[in-house]
């Protein structure tokens, strides 16, 4: 005859079957949260003409962004439109003067929830790769619910130093994938899989979140803003900060000498035969190589 169970053993009983039911539960996913970095510079159609003083190009003209950070904004998008509600949150973030407010703007239009300017002076010279690097890690560590993901162009059109990437993964120790051609992300086991353009063809990476990547031409193809999109964009959030905010220092390290243009091409001749061509070759400093 079994023995009547006790007020205590029923309270035992009840608080297992509660535990059990709890770890049963599936534990919430954390939603991504997907930084871009991007840069205002000399819009790519503009032809670019030295400073007189031949410290610098001449900045008084057309400015857009950054082609490979327009990259990095599509894609960002487009794993929000792939993975849905996965992806919590996609916040652009720029260095520059008042102006590039309005590439914030831009990337705001094609599809950011929203932005961070951190305002420098029109006369301030250009930040280095490093000084962006602490600047961005510095922005990622003040993220209340913090960064998963950083996708930024692989290199600005204007320096073509293809360094801010790998400095930030390097002082952030996270994973780097750069000059990425396919993206994949899988927010449950926070894993991504990169195929990144070698010399050789394509590599493939897998990598753990939090993952810096930067974007090669052939990732995607951005969009072009909707009017609608444009109007929304501009009730869309700027948080303004300083570089003394952040307690970084952008100023370069480094001193441009000079700057100059390549040498003008000369236009090539026609000759009639071998003994013209050989004569050509005699009068431009050209001598034969004895076997």
């Amino acid at each position: 005859m079994p023995m009547p169970r006790t007020r205590e053993a029923l309270v035992i009983s009840s608080s297992l079957a509660l535990h059990t039911s709890a770890s049963m539960r599936p534990s919430a996913v954390r939603l991504l949260n997907i930084l871009v970095p991007i840069k205002r510079t000399v819009d790519y159609a503009v032809k670019i003409r030295v400073n007189p003083d031949q410290k610098g190009v001449d900045l008084n003209v057309k400015h857009s962004m950054n082609p490979f950070d327009e990259i990095a904004v599509e894609e960002a998008v487009r794993l929000r439109e792939k993975l849905k509600d996965e992806v919590k949150s996609i916040k652009v973030v720029t260095i520059g003067p008042p102006k590039a407010a309005e590439t914030l703007r831009t990337a705001l239009a094609m599809g950011a929830d929203s932005a961070i300017h951190i305002e420098v002076p029109d006369s301030a010279p250009a930040p280095e790769p490093l000084g962006v690097a602490k600047a961005l890690r510095a922005v990622i560590q003040r993220e209340k619910d913090g960064v998963d993901l950083v996708i930024l162009g692989k290199q600005a059109i204007d320096d073509d130093a293809g360094q801010t990437g790998q400095m930030l993964a390097g002082l952030l120790d996270w994973a780097q994938a750069t000059f990425a051609s396919k993206l994949v992300v899988d927010p449950k086991t926070k894993v991504a899989e990169v195929t990144r353009e070698i010399d050789g063809g394509l590599e493939e990476l897998k990598c753990r979140l939090p993952l810096v990547v930067s974007t090669d031409l052939r990732l995607n193809e951005p969009r072009y803003a909707s009017l609608p999109s444009i109007m929304k964009a501009k009730r869309k959030t700027i948080e303004k900060l300083t570089p003394a905010d952040l307690e970084v220092d952008l100023t370069p390290i480094l001193e441009t000498v000079k700057v100059a243009e390549p040498p003008k091409r000369i236009g090539g001749g026609k000759v009639e035969n071998v003994d013209q061509l050989i004569a050509k070759l005699k009068e431009a400093g050209f001598t034969a190589v004895k076997p």
